[in-house]
């Protein structure tokens, strides 16, 4: 198999799907080279262009002001509490339908509840733009999502066109035997720079949240700046709180609420963890779900376990119309299993892996071996999770897609106008909801190390 940088080893995801080599490159040198659209299930899709959007479904008058927003280089759980800031609102009253990539030009639809479009003129923040589309009763939720539409432009190809599109073609057909893209939460869930969410979530399962915020505050990447790395290694060490809230810079927002709280109350870590935004506390536990998640597709595939059919002990999960899940799923015995499989071959289902919760059980058979065998491992089981209770997040597991169809891919080689006697490949594609445009791009690109994969860009 293929080497995988360790910085994905680290958030559970241990192997490629393909083996044929990538084009390597880079993404992200603009927030323009990574564009973000997002489609609802009634096929509405957010545009970038943000005077191109409208929604004819929605009337004059309504509970919720829907909107679209456009964001250059923010994060949306920090683009949220900054719209709600210069609202005066809380931003629990702002819905929308999912995170969109920090870096990256993204447009994604939100609902603000008990305000006028007028209300809008108060916003005025920079890499933001909104616009109202109208009024509507249903606010903006995961459920109303169908995916995204990508549009990511790959520079500092040093291979020919013709070796490109040949690497492409072999990709897709390798991409097409295997049944899909594996289904693997991405980077961006655990972070690149410094990949910790899932470590924070860890502890706070086992309930210990002084590591949990220690490691939030103080754990040192190799690939942070000199002086944050000093600054972080400082209080871990001192542990003096006074000191790393004047030394943080202000762009470590959620650290430094983090800091004033433990500041004037030194070992209320629970309280300490508080202080930071409700989607980042669930984040949390979230992404040590995902990487429990990673770890078990990633064994199933080391192990060669089909993913395209399943076994006995699988759970299978029936697909609506859209190709997304419907809620329903089934537990494969020998009495079902050549039902299951025929489900799966005309795409009204798909292979179910669990998130564990304290209301989904582990899957029975090969694949039930291996998540028992990464619990152990860990030191964790389902019932730990209800832990998160005490920072008021509730997460009671479910079942996750293990491959997911990729919807319209097209790549265009072009010259790379900034690197010349280099190329560039356009990729666009759709993915529905859940699943990482990085996760199709590594096996495209091919990053072998944790310093190409920072330069690509992940």
């Amino acid at each position: 198999m293929l080497r995988v940088p360790s910085i994905e080893e680290n958030i559970g995801i241990k192997v490629y799907a393909t083996e044929s080599r990538g084009l390597g490159g880079f993404i992200k040198r603009y927030p323009e080279d990574f564009i973000v659209e997002e489609v609802l299930t009634d096929g509405s899709r957010a545009s970038v262009q943000l005077e191109n959007n409208r929604l004819s479904s929605l009337a004059e008058r309504g509970r919720y002001l829907i909107c679209v927003l456009v964001k250059r280089g923010w994060d949306t759980i920090l683009a949220i509490e900054e719209i709600a800031k210069a609202l005066g609102i809380s931003s629990d009253r702002i819905g929308f339908a999912g995170i969109k990539d920090a870096d990256a030009l993204a447009a994604q639809y939100i609902s603000i509840g008990g305000i006028s479009s007028g209300k809008l003129t108060n916003i005025n923040i920079k890499g933001l733009s909104i616009k109202s589309l109208g009024y509507s009763d249903e606010e903006i939720s995961p459920e109303k999502l169908f995916g995204n539409r990508f549009t990511v432009t790959v520079r500092s190809i040093r291979v020919s066109e013709k070796t490109a599109k040949k690497r492409i073609e072999r990709i897709n057909g390798e991409i097409a035997e295997f049944g899909g893209m594996p289904n693997f939460f991405g980077h961006q869930r655990f972070g690149t720079i410094r990949p910790i969410t899932h470590i924070v979530g860890k502890y706070i399962v086992m309930g210990n949240f002084k590591d949990a915020v220690l490691t939030f505050l103080a754990y040192q990447s190799p690939f942070e700046s000199a002086r944050i790395r000093e600054i972080r290694r400082e209080l871990y060490e001192k542990m003096d709180f006074n000191s790393a809230l004047r030394r943080f810079p202000k762009s470590l927002i959620y650290e430094r609420l983090i800091l004033e709280h433990l500041s004037k109350s030194p070992n209320d870590y629970l309280g300490a963890l508080y202080k930071v935004p409700l989607n980042l506390r669930r984040l949390f536990v979230q992404a040590y779900q995902s990487y429990l998640f990673n770890r078990f597709l990633s064994e199933r595939i080391k192990r060669k376990i089909p993913i395209k059919e399943a076994l006995e002990g699988d759970y299978v999960i029936e697909l609506d119309e859209n190709g997304l899940p419907r809620g329903r799923f089934f537990k494969v015995e020998a009495s079902n299993l050549k039902a299951m499989n025929d489900e799966l071959k005309h795409g009204r289902a798909a292979l179910g892996i669990p998130l564990i919760g304290p209301k989904q059980p582990l899957s029975e058979g090969l694949q039930g071996e291996i998540e028992r065998e990464i619990l152990e491992e860990e030191g964790i089981n389902r019932e730990d999770f209800k832990r998160a209770r005490a920072i008021k997040v509730d997460v009671s597991g479910r079942l996750r897609l293990a491959l997911v169809n990729i919807i319209g891919l097209k790549v265009d080689i072009i010259d790379d106008v900034e690197k010349p006697g280099r190329k560039a490949a356009i990729f666009k594609f759709t993915l529905p909801r859940g699943a990482y445009a990085t996760i199709l791009l590594r096996e495209y690109m091919k990053p072998a190390t944790d310093e190409q994969l920072i330069k690509c860009g992940f």
